[in-house]
């Protein structure tokens, strides 16, 4: 279990206390099952804390540290928890600076000047978030939801996984080791019990983390889910399937799906024509400055919105060389859902790699990658410049509409 706090957190009993948690996240290592799980409890969940009545969740951290922390989640989900490791944010920031930084796709734009809320400014598009760019990333949900901020971390630890070498890991074992010690503290003390971690940990590095998403319903102040759900996600949890396994399952589904169930007609997965308005966006986007051919939607979802203005900009790499690159942002409904379509010229975006299919519609390669029962990304190569679609963070779009969505954008 990983705890993520906003204060350094003190007391050896236990590793914690006097703050309220900001993040816990189950992580399972299954080498046998190919895949990392990970799942989010949000810190708004009510539970009943042991020995204190019903409260938030993240009120056992300020209660009881962590220790009280893992009898709640343990109690509303009866998982065996193996280890505890309590992380300051002050030490995230290092982390992520010492690892090289991390390549993310922005979904919208984050601004907040701070005040009641920390401090945000940042564009949409794909990019490359460092130390404190990274915290506010993660950390944000003023203007969405407690499962959307979690799916946002998920989405954070899962890129940073994929891009993290084992040659990193092992360059900078000391520095990162003395930034563990200086601002976590765990239940993982002898040496036998780091090495069991550490091999368990290098078994698993190179396969993908699959999200568990949270099956909860939002309340004017806490985030509900009754003992049926928090069983079903912990069974999902536990048995979770690769990401290979998962699209092998979903391709074997699909080949028995009637061919007639639903036609060619976009309006049968809930889409609707957004050309003139795509188009004028495309428009601006080339206005705005964009150097690349403008790829834009010509069908969204019945009640989304396209952003105005786009972004056109210059993508910079680990290497500081620019590359064109451009975002047309859509907005869904709903609090903090918004997915969209990138373009990146003369670069391999690391989310790229390893797609879990390819499909050809007239002559076009479309790669697509899934998360579990999500279909997170469709991706497109036109000469030296990639396009892709990106989900919401929570996975809104279906399969149907996301490779509907790509099979039907247009460049100027």
């Amino acid at each position: 279990m990983l705890i993520g706090s906003d204060a350094r957190v003190k007391g050896a009993s236990g590793y914690g206390g006097g703050q309220r948690s900001d993040t816990i996240i189950l992580i399972r290592l299954d080498p046998s099952k190919n895949a990392t799980a990970l799942l989010s409890i949000p810190r708004d969940l009510k539970v009943s804390i042991p020995g204190h009545g019903v409260g938030k969740i993240n009120e056992a951290y300020e209660l009881g540290g962590a220790k009280l922390t893992l009898e709640t989640v343990k109690e509303i989900t009866g998982i065996r928890i193996n280890h505890v490791i309590s992380v300051n944010f002050l030490g995230f920031v290092d982390a992520v600076n010492q690892l090289g930084c991390v390549y993310m796709d922005i979904d919208r734009r984050y601004y907040n000047p701070g005040g009641a809320y920390a401090a945000i400014d940042l564009q949409p598009g794909y990019q490359r978030l460092c130390g404190r760019d990274a915290l506010s990333f993660v950390r944000f949900r003023h203007t969405d939801t407690d499962i959307v901020r979690a799916s946002r971390q998920q989405q954070f630890l899962a890129q940073m996984k994929q891009q993290v070498s084992l040659g990193t890991l092992f360059g900078e074992r000391d520095k990162l080791l003395k930034i563990f010690g200086k601002y976590t503290r765990s239940d993982i003390h002898s040496t036998a019990a780091v090495l069991r971690l550490l091999k368990l940990a290098i078994s698993s590095a190179g396969h993908p983390i699959q999200q568990v998403p949270f099956d909860g319903s939002l309340g004017a102040s806490y985030v509900y889910a009754n003992e049926s759900q928090m069983n079903k996600m912990a069974r999902e949890f536990i048995g979770v399937e690769s990401t290979t396994a998962a699209a092998k399952h979903a391709a074997s589904k699909r080949k028995h799906r009637s061919k007639h169930k639903h036609g060619t007609n976009p309006a049968n997965f809930g889409l609707i024509d957004s050309s003139a308005i795509g188009r004028q966006v495309a428009l601006q986007t080339v206005s705005a400055g964009a150097k690349l051919p403008v790829f834009y939607p010509r069908l969204i979802e019945s009640g989304d919105v396209i952003v105005s203005p786009p972004r056109a900009y210059d993508f910079i790499s680990k290497e500081h060389k620019h590359r064109p690159a451009y975002r047309i942002v859509v907005k869904a409904p709903g609090l903090g859902q918004y997915w969209g379509i990138q373009g990146l010229a003369n670069f391999s975006p690391p989310n790229l790699k390893a797609p879990h299919e390819t499909r050809h519609y007239h002559g076009q390669a479309y790669n697509v990658y899934f998360e579990g029962k999500v279909t997170r990304t469709v991706a497109w190569k036109v000469k030296h410049t990639w396009y892709w679609v990106e989900n919401t963070l929570s996975g809104e779009l279906s399969e149907d509409q996301m490779i509907t969505i790509a099979r039907t954008a247009r460049s100027l």
